[in-house]
């Protein structure tokens, strides 16, 4: 039986493809990326937020994306303003991101929680966040869902999603062909509707249910007419993951 962070882990590896780029940070992307690798994208390019390109680690999972490790089998060690820069040269396909808060356009807050003179708390900021929400072309975001992260309106914008609908990123100089791809969250699979750029539902976990997408988010959130149930994590894909994080460095 998989877990909710399994499950979630999986679904974002099966969203990478065969072939292509993708930004690596530290946790669930790193090991839904290296899962890819080792299973169905064996060409798929990671480059990790470090500074790292092409490693293939063989041995344990790296612990976080600056680690040596990540180096291993690679073509380049390089630096993270080397990396960043890829994206704004658009080389790079797919990104990876989280955040404390998302609103329904898919805009991140990993600044503060409450307000910036006096936060409540005081998080890590945006890193290379603003750089791969900017420019990737498809933007992955793995987080856990409730009402206190699914919110109406960010205490901070950090990384930009669509900003306030259609057409917004166009009109502040971002590239027309980038921005939220999915969000993967443990009750379901969201994407975000072509012409109204609103976060909608596209698949659920077996035992959610459409109430529990309504219950756990603050905003009204859109129903894919076609929306079905994930496929379940199959043997390979199971015992691939846990044996790359055998010390329950991400799964536990």
């Amino acid at each position: 039986m998989a877990t909710d962070i399994e499950k979630m882990i999986i679904a974002a590896s099966r969203l990478l493809p065969k072939e292509g780029a993708v930004y690596v940070g530290t946790g669930m992307p790193l090991l839904a990326s290296v899962l890819a690798l080792k299973t169905h994208s064996p060409d798929l390019l990671l480059v990790y937020e470090g500074g790292g390109v092409g490693g293939k680690p063989t041995g344990r999972l790296p612990i976080q994306v600056s680690e040596s490790l990540t180096y291993e089998n690679g073509i380049i060690v390089g630096s993270m303003d080397y990396v960043m820069s890829l994206a704004q040269a658009g080389w790079i396909q797919y990104g990876f991101l989280g955040g404390a808060q998302i609103d329904v356009y898919g805009n991140l807050n990993t600044t503060v929680i409450g307000d910036w003179e006096q936060p409540k708390v005081r998080l890590p900021g945006s890193g290379g966040g603003a750089d791969i929400a900017s420019f990737c072309e498809k933007n992955i975001i793995i987080m856990r869902q409730d009402r206190q992260k699914f919110v109406k309106k960010l205490d901070f914008l950090t990384s930009p999603g669509y900003f306030s609908g259609p057409g917004e990123r166009e009109k502040r100089g971002l590239p027309a062909n980038t921005g939220p791809y999915r969000v993967i969250t443990q009750i379901g699979v969201y994407g975000f509707h072509p012409e109204t750029k609103r976060m909608t539902l596209l698949e659920l976990f077996t035992g959610k249910t459409i109430d529990d997408v309504h219950e756990n988010s603050s905003f009204p959130i859109d129903i894919s007419d076609n929306w079905r149930y994930v496929k379940e994590p199959n043997n390979e894909e199971l015992h691939t993951l846990r044996e790359l994080d055998r010390d329950g460095i991400v799964l536990t």
